[in-house]
C-alpha cells in the first residue's frame, strides 16, 4: 500500500462512488520543437511554419523561442474526442515543418546543443525582458513540456483539489520522463527537463495551500520578490490557472507517443474527481513532508519509470512502477466512470512493458552511440499517429 492508511483506494464499484454534478471537461497544450530534417538541429522557423499551417486562432501559436511552435486543443468532454484533436493538429503543424524542411518534434529537449545566439520570439518583448533578469536561465526556454487543463474549477475549488492531487506530481514525471539527453550528453536523469526547468525561482512544486487567499500571497510573492514577471510566469507544476476556470497540470515532459499525452490526461481529470469525490465526502487530506516530496520530485526524475521513486508519504523507496500502479488503482473508479479505464490501463501496461520515452531514446542512442538516432527516433514517434 502506497501512502498514509488507507490513501489508496481499490477500483471497486464505480457506480458506489460520489459524482460531480457537472463532468469535468479537459484540455491540452503541447509544446514542440522544430529541427532541420537532415542536420537535427533547432531551427528558429517557427513563424514560417505557422504561417504555413494556417488553423483556428489559438489553437496553434508560437512559443518563448522561434524553434518552438505549440498547439492547445478545444476543450474535450472525452478521452476519444481529446486524442482525434491531437491527432489533427499534430498532423497540421506536421505538414507544415516538413514544407519549410523541417521535422516536428515532440521532445522536452532538443539533444543537441543550440547553437548561436538564442532566438527569442520576436514579437514578444516580455521575452527579451525575461531574457535580461534571468540571463541563462532562459536557456531552458528551449524546452517542451505538456500541459493538461482540467476544469470547470472556480479558484477555491482548484485551490483545495490541488492539494490532493500535488502528492502524485512525481508520479506523474516518472510516467512521461523523456528528457536523459541535454546538451549533447545524456545527463544521467530520465527527466531533465524537471531539473533544469527547476532552477526557475517560480517553478517546481507548489505550496500546499491553506486557503485561497494563501495561494493568492504566493503568487503576489513571487511578483514582488522579481521571481516572476508577471502571473504567466507562474510556473509551479501544478496550479489553478490564472487565465482559464481549470487546474492545470504542467509537470510532465513532452513525449511523442499520442497514447501516453491521452494517458496523461486521463490521470489528471480523474485525479481531480477523486480529489473532488473525497471532499464531498470529508475525508481528512494527508498531507505529505515537505522534504519527502521534493525528494520524490528528484527521485522520479532521475529513476523515471525504470527505477525506483519515494512514497510521498512515508520517504520508502518502492520501484516506479508500483507507484505508478498504485495511481491507477487510486484513480480506477473515476476513470471507469468517464469511460478512460481500458485506454489507461492499456497504455500504462505497454509502457510498464515497453519503457518509458527516455528508456527508448537510451535504446536508440545504444545501437550506433549517435544522437541523431534518438532525433530521429523522436520525429519518427511523432508523427505516428
Amino acid at each position: 500500500m502506497i501512502g498514509p492508511g488507507n490513501s489508496t483506494t481499490s477500483t471497486g464499484d464505480p457506480h458506489h462512488t460520489v459524482r460531480t454534478a457537472v463532468p469535468l471537461t479537459v484540455g491540452v497544450e503541447e509544446e514542440f520543437l522544430l529541427v532541420d530534417a537532415r542536420t537535427f538541429r533547432v531551427v528558429p522557423a517557427a513563424p514560417h511554419v505557422l504561417a504555413t499551417a494556417g488553423g483556428l486562432p489559438g489553437e496553434l501559436h508560437p512559443e518563448g523561442t522561434r524553434y518552438q511552435v505549440e498547439l492547445s486543443t478545444p476543450v474535450a468532454h472525452s478521452a476519444t474526442a481529446l486524442r482525434k484533436e491531437l491527432v489533427a493538429l499534430r498532423r497540421t503543424l506536421g505538414r507544415a515543418a516538413r514544407a519549410h524542411g523541417c521535422r516536428l518534434l515532440a521532445a522536452p529537449s532538443p539533444v543537441l546543443p543550440v547553437e548561436g545566439p538564442l532566438h527569442l520570439t520576436d514579437d514578444e518583448p516580455r521575452q527579451r525582458e525575461q531574457h535580461r533578469r534571468f540571463g541563462s536561465l532562459t536557456d531552458t526556454l528551449v524546452s517542451c513540456g505538456r500541459h493538461v487543463h482540467v476544469g470547470t474549477l472556480d479558484v477555491d475549488t482548484a485551490v483545495t483539489v490541488s492539494n490532493r492531487v500535488r502528492p502524485w506530481l512525481p508520479t506523474l514525471i516518472a510516467l512521461a520522463a523523456n528528457s536523459p539527453f541535454w546538451g549533447g550528453r545524456d545527463t544521467g536523469h530520465a527527466s531533465w527537463r524537471a531539473m533544469a526547468w527547476s532552477g526557475w525561482p517560480s517553478a517546481g512544486l507548489p505550496p500546499h495551500f491553506t486557503s485561497t487567499a494563501h495561494f493568492r500571497r504566493s503568487v503576489q510573492t513571487l511578483l514582488a520578490s522579481g521571481a516572476a514577471l508577471d502571473v504567466k510566469m507562474v510556473y509551479w507544476d501544478l496550479r489553478p490557472s490564472l487565465r482559464w476556470p481549470t487546474l492545470e497540470i504542467r509537470a510532465p515532459d513532452m513525449s511523442p507517443d499520442i497514447d501516453t499525452a491521452v494517458l496523461q490526461a486521463e490521470l489528471a481529470r480523474a485525479l481531480v474527481a477523486t480529489a473532488l469525490r473525497e471532499n464531498a465526502e470529508g475525508r481528512p487530506e494527508p498531507v505529505p513532508r515537505e522534504d519527502v516530496l521534493h525528494l520524490a520530485r528528484w527521485r522520479a526524475a532521475h529513476d523515471g519509470l525504470e527505477g525506483f521513486g519515494l512514497d510521498p508519504y512515508s520517504g520508502e523507496e518502492v520501484p516506479a512502477a508500483d507507484l505508478a500502479e498504485a495511481l491507477l488503482d487510486l484513480v480506477a473508479p473515476e476513470l471507469a466512470a468517464a469511460g478512460d479505464l481500458d485506454h489507461a490501463a492499456k497504455t500504462m501496461a505497454a509502457l510498464l512493458r515497453d519503457g518509458s520515452g527516455a528508456h527508448r531514446q537510451r535504446a536508440a542512442f545504444a545501437r550506433r552511440h549517435d544522437l541523431t538516432d534518438v532525433l530521429r527516433h523522436l520525429a519518427d514517434e511523432t508523427e505516428t499517429f
